[in-house]
């Protein structure tokens, strides 16, 4: 069996043709769905008595973010939308921007769900939930191979 080389389309197009061709390469290399599936990641700590959950969201406003607890679960999401419209004498632009995102959390027993607070700074969301269970580290033991 003959082993082939595939190169992408970019390498075989000039320098000048790549403004041209940037939207249909940017969907062919996976540009359009990673930036259309953007979910913000999320870093948890138990940290002296409490979880904090931090999610970098740049760009969003407090007002942006819904946060519910609604039994054990914990919901972040963000909705989105902004549209820009430019006119000149002879065009209209006009662009329309819209992105969502929902993240869940199952919050373990012992979770004060009454005393959960979020605060948005630099770009950061930080929500505490406050616990009130010891986290026992397990004891160590050897185990015997039969």
């Amino acid at each position: 069996m003959k082993t082939q080389v595939v190169s992408k389309f970019t390498d075989k197009v000039p320098a000048l043709f790549e403004d041209i061709f940037k939207p249909w390469t940017e969907l062919f290399d996976g540009g359009f769905l990673r930036k259309e599936l953007h979910v913000p990641a999320v870093n948890i700590i138990d940290h002296k008595g409490q979880y904090v959950l931090s999610m970098s969201a740049p760009g969003l406003k407090k007002e942006d973010f819904k946060i519910d607890v609604d039994g054990d679960v914990l919901t972040i999401s963000s909705e989105k939308e902004e549209s820009k419209e430019e006119k000149e004498e002879k065009y209209t632009r006009k662009e329309y921007n819209y992105s969502s995102f929902s993240r869940s959390f199952t919050l373990p027993e012992g979770t004060d769900k009454e005393k959960v607070v979020a605060k948005y700074e630099d770009g950061v969301l930080k929500i505490t939930v406050p616990h009130n269970h010891q986290i026992k580290s397990p004891s160590a033991k050897h185990i015997a191979v039969n």
